[in-house]
């Protein structure tokens, strides 16, 4: 019996180093493309419904590129009560987001949506993040890593933010970017063994 040929790269929707990582990690082939969605169109005021409704936008604005392939597209939000902290402008930004994270437990809310000629898949996961309470030494020192650039949230927890972080409840991969676990059922129940799952 041959073996059956190799699975179709997926195309994600993004340009985004660590999830491209995590999907390397996972094992799982890809290639990229950069989405062309304007993501302050969305009207959505719940934070869930936000990173779903990013997530659909992003994998919805390259599906005409992907040649029947699977696509996917990831949005990632943290919440503290009730606010959506985004990526921060400016050093003095990201240092108010960490000062309001400080000592307190967010979420981080990654949509996830799988898009098919045939069917489309969209929901997302949340894992709950406590950050330690920071001194002002410590918020200066990371500031001035410029490890929150380009960060929801302002920190990386794959990076110096690891530091700032006291514990995590749920997908540390979430955190990080990319909703794995959930990534991996869907795959798993929709792609019986062609990615290495189900």
């Amino acid at each position: 019996m041959a073996d059956a040929p190799p699975a179709a790269p997926l195309l994600l929707a993004s340009t985004s180093p660590q999830r491209r990582a995590i999907l390397e990690q996972l094992g799982i082939p890809f290639d990229v493309i950069a989405p062309k969605y304007d993501e302050r169109d969305v009207e959505a005021q719940n934070a869930l419904r936000i990173v779903q409704e990013h997530a659909q936008g992003k994998a919805r604005s390259v599906v005409d590129d992907a040649d029947g392939r699977p696509v996917i597209g990831v949005d990632t939000a943290v919440v503290l009560g009730g606010e959506v902290f985004g990526k921060p402008g400016d050093a003095g930004e990201a240092e108010r987001m960490l000062e309001r994270l400080s000592g307190q437990r967010h979420a981080v809310i990654s949509g996830l949506c799988l898009l098919t000629p045939g069917w489309e898949f969209a929901d997302a996961d949340t894992t709950l993040v406590a950050v330690r309470t920071l001194t002002p030494r410590d918020l200066a020192a990371y500031v001035a890593s410029g490890d929150w650039e380009n960060r929801a949230g302002a920190y990386a927890i794959q990076g110096r933010g690891a530091a700032l972080v006291e514990s995590i409840q749920g997908d540390y991969l979430n955190v990080v970017g990319l909703p794995a676990s959930l990534l991996v059922r869907v795959l798993a129940e929709r792609f019986a063994g062609v990615y290495g799952f189900g």
